[in-house]
């Protein structure tokens, strides 16, 4: 009977034991359930937040719900849109900032690429980041998109403010003697250049930017300046002139008083060898004269004619040697046969003849 009774106590024990222990384990499981249903409540409640270490354009926006990071990175994009960069382009100066050249950030696609983030990770984890706050690592890169039109109407303004054609060198006949007057360069904005430039400030942050311009050689160097005809009308004497350089001196006659050359400054236009005389004033002056006289050392023109711009002036050869050194033509400027012949192979047509009293 004693062995018995120890075999029922010990029984006894036994069962009470593992009651105890499904209580506990029972427990243990509505308690764990509990909390995961929580943190499950929790997951769905933060669902339209971004996670922990999240940053956009630099700003940390953990944490935040889309609305409050749309709001808070839309402030940083004001902020660069107001930021002022100095434009110079040669001597001009420029005050601008991103958004009065029509330059825009996209935020919402940043902020909703963030938010998607939170699909990377299972409901258990997202909780367990937000509950212990553990970074990501995630800095969405705020993008900057330039007005292309805009930018183009900038850069073409500049180019036009900048612009400074070439001058090329010269002479100018001033108070009895050829003065120089120098070549200028001119200056042109490089505008692919300048356009790149600008789009690097704007997108990078910059505070000034030098628009890139370009030197633009004169076509005429001093070393360029070819030779100049100078007809003195009181000496009667036609100087040539290689640049500022003294070269040779022809006798000539000029207009008479009735028919006077044309003081100025002209352009030889044409050039012509044993030139056709065509009377110019067949019911005037040169009543009774042929219509026409071939070209040769007979014709009123000699062999050789340089025209000028001035109306029906001409340098011209002339028979009538003996008038060389008067005032006895109707406009012309008379030379020497052989003088004209050598000045016809000196002097282009272009040259510059300043004929001065």
């Amino acid at each position: 009977m004693s062995r018995n009774r120890r075999h029922a106590a010990h029984r006894t024990r036994v069962r009470g034991s593992t009651r105890v222990a499904v209580s506990i384990t029972l427990g243990a499981l509505l308690l764990a359930g509990g909390a995961g249903y929580a943190a499950y409540r929790y997951d769905a409640a933060t669902a339209d937040r971004l996670l922990p270490g999240i940053a956009i354009a630099g700003i940390d926006v953990g944490e935040m719900n889309r609305d409050e990071a749309v709001a808070a990175v839309a402030e940083r994009v004001e902020a660069e849109l107001d930021r002022e960069i100095v434009v110079e382009a040669g001597d001009q100066v420029w005050h601008v900032t991103p958004g009065e050249l029509g330059t825009s950030a996209e935020v919402e696609p940043l902020v909703d690429e963030a938010l998607a983030l939170n699909e990377g990770y299972s409901w258990p984890e997202r909780v367990f980041r937000r509950l212990v706050n553990r970074d990501i690592g995630h800095d969405g890169e705020l993008q900057l998109l330039p007005d292309v039109a805009k930018l183009r109407q900038f850069v073409q303004t500049a180019a036009e403010a900048v612009s400074v054609d070439p001058s090329n060198a010269s002479v100018d006949y001033v108070d009895g003697e050829l003065v120089l007057q120098r070549p200028k360069f001119g200056r042109a904005l490089s505008v692919p250049d300048a356009k790149r430039a600008l789009r690097q400030a704007i997108t990078g942050g910059g505070a000034m930017v030098q628009l890139p311009t370009e030197r633009i050689e004169p076509e005429v160097g001093k070393d360029d300046l070819g030779h100049t005809i100078v007809v003195d009308l009181s000496e009667l004497d036609l100087y040539v002139y290689d640049g500022l350089r003294k070269v040779t001196t022809y006798p000539v006659a000029a207009g008479s008083s009735g028919y006077p050359t044309p003081p100025g400054e002209w352009t030889i236009w044409d050039k012509r060898e044993n030139p056709t005389w065509v009377n110019p004033a067949p019911d005037g002056w040169g009543k009774g004269l042929p219509a026409s006289i071939p070209g040769g050392p007979s014709s009123p023109l000699g062999t050789r004619a340089l025209y000028l711009d001035a109306p029906g002036i001409r340098i011209h050869g002339t028979p009538a040697s003996y008038s060389i050194g008067t005032y006895a033509s109707h406009g012309c400027i008379r030379m020497f046969m052989d003088d004209v012949e050598e000045l016809y192979g000196i002097v282009p047509i272009g040259t510059t003849v300043h004929i001065v009293p």
